[in-house]
């Protein structure tokens, strides 16, 4: 494994960890994080406009995470076979037919 690929699989584990923090303190309809641990489910120890800057905020870190995984699976796949009838590939030399 290479620089590029290791590199990849730290951000990629890095923001997923940060995703999840983010979708559990979101305030949804139970109280998120500061619901379950008997903070008041109404409000938003962040203020008030948090809701939509934390939703936001999540949107872009799953957009990342997901182009994050799309670059790892486009750079780690192995490269195409070549097609039949292109024939063999340089320097192999094909059987007699004798």
């Amino acid at each position: 494994m290479d620089v590029f690929a290791v590199i990849l699989t730290v951000l990629i584990f890095l923001t997923g960890i940060v995703l999840i923090f983010l979708v559990l303190i979101q305030r949804g309809r139970g109280g998120g994080l500061a619901g379950m641990l008997g903070g008041a489910g109404g409000s938003s120890p962040f203020g008030s406009r948090a809701g939509d800057t934390f939703t936001r905020i999540t949107l872009v870190v799953a957009v990342f995470w997901i182009l994050l995984n799309v670059v790892q699976i486009l750079y780690l796949q192995p490269p195409k076979q070549r097609q039949a009838d292109q024939g063999p590939p340089a320097g192999v030399q094909q059987p007699s037919s004798e």
